[in-house]
């Protein structure tokens, strides 16, 4: 698998620890899931961040399952995981490991932490462990129990982990700080009592460690030497830290974060999906409308496509939305070269060719002439065909270029037909249509006129009835489940699967082995499914962007959508030699056309990659240098130039939302007009959109005093909410509040 190198933040730490002999010039990374569910998408990014690190540098990527909660573990998920790291492309180093196969080494430090002073057994309840957190304002509150001697906390632990106490009747917490700002290192708990069947322990065991208290041994133990995770894990590497420095480990491992993938119209929390399974609102893990591994698999999507996704959107510090847009630029690109072209008539539309008596088998090409294919396939046509209903219209719309009474079309890789009569039904619908061929016109244009358009079509004796799957996005709303009082099962699209069960294909793509990829010419790739009995073709991806057609869907510019079906070959578009400069760039999540502009431009080039090394996302930095930059110099007499550092400094800026769009104009013709710090000028002119002065603990009270039913709720475990509080919490602050402050204030507020 060749893959081009990975270039980000995370490749800069290791150069330096490479640079400095940090851990004697090894690099050690590992994929850590929980097996209670099926791996998606964004596992996916993770999976070949951590795997590619490991093979651009010569190290060992591990595969290890933290099964530290045996109420939500199965052997099934463990299976599925495995299998779904494989399907990518990856092998792991060494054997699969568990956090299970290191329980005894993690009671034992546990029991130092105790025997050290540093952890305590509390018999408080849930609801007391929960009062005593305090809040973002207020300290937590020592229990009764923090004072007991180290040798009485050993006993009582030693019960624990006997069984002779009921699950919550008490739990391992760490003593470290109540008066902490980071409320997770005010005494977090450590043990719980779980009396339930591990899937590979058994009932060996009736304490469990928490995630937080597991997750760095586990990487101490296996001498991970960059722990990589996403940024909802920052704050928990305090406690992670804390652990490491207060137990006898044979190795100090340190965390990084990067950001997670996030996708519009679809979810990815584990618990909404399994929601989904369990409701039958999908037909299981492997439907695929879902965005799992197995259902990305099941509906035809190949591996090389997910992976050219992940390096196309990079490795972020900021979490964002990512346009839709470029999974189906990945997908399209992917399965150009891989699937052979076909026909296949999805709605069919009777037509009789009037001169044609005898059938003839044409040597039609499976690929397009700019790809090095060459195979062809014999393909029949005689006196009745079908062609697609869309195809024809008796009333055509100015522009039309395809079959209507009088016009004239080609049928691909055959005549040119002309439409001379219509045959309906006593209800007046269409069914046939009578046609004259030019014999002439076979291989040749036609004589003394221009025919502008080309359809599909199908044979009508040898083509065979296939069984279509449209599969549109699982939801209406970009971001189910943030709208206040709608549950997110309200908001699926009830059209995200369609069935067609009177399509016709083609004999070549009838024959195509079970698991084949194919294109149906102008309409879409397929995927013939092999879990499914006789034809069945799931559609992985349209030719173009069908959902901007949508009225509910979100309009994308015109530009943006050019720049995203630009192909990835930019040949015609550059000299030879600049080829591959072009091609590496739209690998980077460039867009054909920004990558040619930048590669012609050296000076353009070098800023862009300073910007991009200095945190910027490539694509957005792009933008602002070839758009934004060059269209207001224009306006200005002597404009000075943004040096990369400054577009950096600028974008950072506008992702962490202290800049709002009519203040960013304002801010950069300024940095154009006198040059400067992008913080000093932006401070000067008083755009910062944030209130360092904010007293968020009394703007967080005022609002879950507003609305106690949301809090309520939220705390009853619909999660959903907090997307809600956040909202309203921003517009309190009048949007003057840092939202990754709030965000961490708030939560820790609601507990």
């Amino acid at each position: 698998m060749a893959e081009r190198k990975l270039a980000n933040f995370l490749t800069e730490i290791i150069d330096a620890d490479l640079a400095a002999g940090t851990h004697d010039g090894r690099v050690v990374t590992r994929f850590p899931p929980e097996p209670n569910g099926y791996l998606h998408i964004g596992h996916a990014k993770s999976i070949c961040l951590n795997f590619s690190l490991a093979q651009q540098y010569g190290g060992d990527c591990h595969l290890r399952f933290d099964d530290t909660n045996p109420t939500t573990e199965d052997a099934e998920f463990v299976a599925s995981i495995k299998a779904d790291v494989r399907w990518l492309g990856f092998a792991w180093s060494g054997e699969v490991r568990f956090a299970s196969d290191y329980f005894d080494q993690m009671l034992a430090w546990a029991e130092e932490l105790i025997a050290k002073g540093l952890a305590y057994v509390d018999f408080s309840s849930v609801e007391e462990l929960r009062a005593m957190r305090g809040s973002v304002g207020e300290p937590g509150v020592a229990s009764s129990f923090r004072s007991v001697k180290p040798s009485d906390n050993l006993a009582a632990f030693k019960k624990m982990r006997q069984g002779d106490y009921d699950e919550g009747e008490c739990v391992l917490r760490a003593k470290i700080d109540l008066a902490s700002a980071n409320i997770l290192m005010r005494d977090p708990l450590l043990y719980r009592i779980r009396k339930q069947a591990h899937h590979r322990a058994g009932d060996s065991h009736c304490v469990y460690p928490m995630y937080d208290y597991a997750h760095c041994l586990e990487d101490a133990i296996e001498g991970v030497t960059h722990s990589i995770c996403t940024l909802e894990f920052q704050n928990n590497r305090a406690l992670y830290d804390w652990v490491i420095d207060n137990t006898s480990v044979p190795f100090r491992p340190r965390q990084f974060e990067f950001a997670r993938l996030r996708l519009p119209y679809t979810v990815m929390s584990k618990r909404m999906l399994l929601q989904l399974v369990q409701e039958g609102h999908v037909n299981g893990w492997d439907d695929p409308r879902m965005p799992t591994l197995a259902g990305l698999r099941r509906r035809g999507v190949p591996a090389a496509a997910i992976r050219a996704f992940c390096a196309m959107i990079g490795v972020a510090k900021a979490n964002s939305l990512v346009d839709l847009g470029k999974l189906d630029f990945a997908l399209r690109t992917t399965l150009n070269t891989e699937a052979p072209r076909v026909l296949a008539v999805l709605d069919p539309l009777k037509v009789r060719l009037r001169n044609i008596t005898t059938a003839q088998t044409l040597d039609a090409p499976l690929w397009p002439h700019d790809l090095p294919g060459d195979e062809t396939r014999p393909l029949r046509i005689g006196a009745e065909l079908f062609i697609e209903r869309s195809d024809f219209a008796e009333e055509p719309p100015k522009g039309w270029r395809r079959l209507a009474p009088g016009t004239e079309v080609r049928l691909r890789h055959a005549w040119v037909i002309r439409c001379d009569e219509v045959i309906k039904d006593a209800a007046g619908e269409v069914v046939e249509l009578v046609c004259s061929v030019d014999l002439a016109t076979l291989g040749a244009p036609p004589v003394g006129r221009s025919v502008r358009g080309a359809i599909h079509w199908v044979d009508a004796a040898s083509a065979l009835p296939a069984t279509v799957h449209l599969i549109e996005r699982l939801f209406n709303a970009e971001l189910p489940g943030s709208t206040q009082g709608v549950d997110f099962v309200d908001e699926l699209n009830p059209g995200s699967l369609q069935v067609i069960k009177g399509a016709l294909v083609e004999p070549y793509a009838a024959a195509a082995a079970p698991g084949s990829r194919l294109q149906f010419e102008r309409s879409g790739y397929y995927y013939r499914d092999p879990e499914e009995p006789g034809l069945v073709f799931n559609r992985i991806v349209t030719l173009r962007d069908s959902w901007a057609k949508q009225d509910e869907a979100p309009k994308p510019r015109k530009a943006r959508q050019e720049a995203l079906m630009q192909p990835v070959s930019p040949a015609p578009l550059v000299p030879d030699e600049l080829e591959q400069q072009v091609a590496a760039l739209v690998g980077r999540g460039l867009s054909a056309a920004d990558a040619v502009r930048l590669c012609r431009d050296p000076a353009e080039g070098a800023r862009w990659e300073a910007a991009v090394a200095a945190g910027a996302d490539p694509a957005a930095a792009a933008k602002l240098l070839l758009n934004d930059l060059r269209a207001l110099s224009k306006d200005l007499p002597d404009p000075t130039p943004l040096s990369g550092v400054q577009i950096g400094e600028f974008l950072a800026l506008v992702d962490t939302g202290r800049l709002a769009r009519p203040d960013a104009t304002t801010l950069l013709r300024a940095l154009l007009g006198r040059g400067g710090s992008v913080a000093a000028v932006a401070a000067e002119l008083g755009v910062l959109d944030r209130d360092d002065g904010l007293e968020l603990q009394a703007l967080i009270d005022d609002l879950l005093a507003q609305h106690p039913d949301e809090v309520a709720r939220f705390r009853g475990g619909e999660e959903r909410l907090f997307g809600f509080l956040m909202g309203a919490a921003m517009r309190a602050a009048h949007g003057r509040a840092d939202a990754k402050a709030l965000q961490g204030a708030l939560r820790a507020r609601l507990g």
